[in-house]
């Protein structure tokens, strides 16, 4: 019989989380040291692309991990990890402007709001087709 408690992420999904934690906080260190890699010049609109990507990544694999975690507000429950996220992601953005080799960018704001969006989309899409398969026995 399996011991994992009911609703837990899977493991996979956790040590997928870390590492790409890791990779933000590299990502955006040598973003704020002026570091990135120079042949990402020659990728137009790399950044607004990579705002999408990295942020829909970003989500997909939080609200996997903390996919029972809600804010409830009344009748109304917000999912914590993609709110949690977004309100990181605007405070991160707005910090841009304080910095000398960083700039505010409302587009890029934009691109990280819709892959965080299609984040959350996939994930509970995927969590409502797993919750409707038969429990697999063993």
């Amino acid at each position: 019989m399996d011991s994992k408690p009911l609703n837990s992420p899977e493991p996979l999904w956790i040590t997928l989380g870390i590492i790409y934690t890791a990779t933000l906080i590299f990502i955006g260190w040598s973003a704020y040291t002026d570091n990135l890699p120079a042949y990402l010049d020659a990728i137009p609109y790399y950044d607004t692309a990579g705002h999408f990507i990295i942020y829909g990544v970003a989500t997909y694999l939080g609200q996997r991990i903390f996919q029972r975690s809600f804010l409830k507000l009344g009748w109304l429950q917000l999912p914590l990890f993609p709110l949690g996220f977004a309100l990181l992601t605007v405070i991160e953005e707005g910090l841009q402007s304080l910095s000398p080799v960083r700039t505010f960018s409302l587009l890029d704001l934009v691109m990280s709001g819709a892959g965080l969006s299609l984040g959350y989309y996939l994930a509970r899409s995927h969590q409502k087709r797993a919750s409707t398969q038969p429990a697999k026995h063993q």
